[in-house]
């Protein structure tokens, strides 16, 4: 975690700020603290994005997909507000390292650790196909490795299975993502 820069917010909706988890292309995530002192990980969208209209549909499907899953397979979603001027979404904090720094920290893992590790990716993906979503941003920054078995964040590009992903731009349609296409 890193400390909060001073232009950096310090308070989220009921949310106290504690300091910085991450960045990625949407946004930043920070670790807060409720006034009954639970601690969250509260997820802001970049500023400029809260005026894309096409965004904020995108960010409103996220908070769905991961209330949607529950807290089985991904980090439950205690609290949102997509309607904000900046949309923010805040989880229950996850004590776990992400397998990206698992690896980083720890080198590769031991072929039990990789077997029990595919089992549980099998069984969270196979519940959120269940639920009619597809994740579509399954890689190893958004696995948290925990001691319950590892859990899914980051639906932030989630889809309704035959739903649609697409937006209208200058009178065709494009899709939500393509190869070598990144989103945020």
């Amino acid at each position: 975690m890193r400390p909060l820069d001073v232009d950096e917010p310090t308070a989220v909706g009921p949310y106290r700020l504690l300091g910085r988890l991450g960045s990625g292309g949407m946004g930043r995530v920070y670790l807060g603290r409720s006034a009954g002192g639970r601690t969250v990980a509260v997820k802001i969208v970049h500023p400029h994005f809260a005026l894309d209209e096409e965004f904020r549909a995108r960010f409103r499907r996220e908070v769905d997909a991961a209330r949607r899953v529950g807290g089985a397979w991904t980090a439950p979603v205690l609290d949102a507000d997509p309607e904000a001027r900046v949309p923010w979404v805040a989880t229950a904090y996850v004590a776990g390292p992400s397998l990206t720094a698992a690896v980083a920290d720890g080198g590769p893992l031991p072929v039990h650790s990789v077997r029990a590790l595919g089992a549980g990716l099998g069984e969270a993906l196979a519940a959120v196909h269940e639920l009619g979503l597809v994740h579509r941003d399954v890689k190893p920054s958004n696995v948290l490795l925990t001691l319950d078995g590892p859990l899914l964040i980051d639906f932030g590009i989630a889809r309704a299975v035959g739903g649609t992903s697409r937006t209208e731009s200058g009178g065709g349609t494009a899709s939500l993502t393509s190869t070598g296409v990144s989103v945020g």
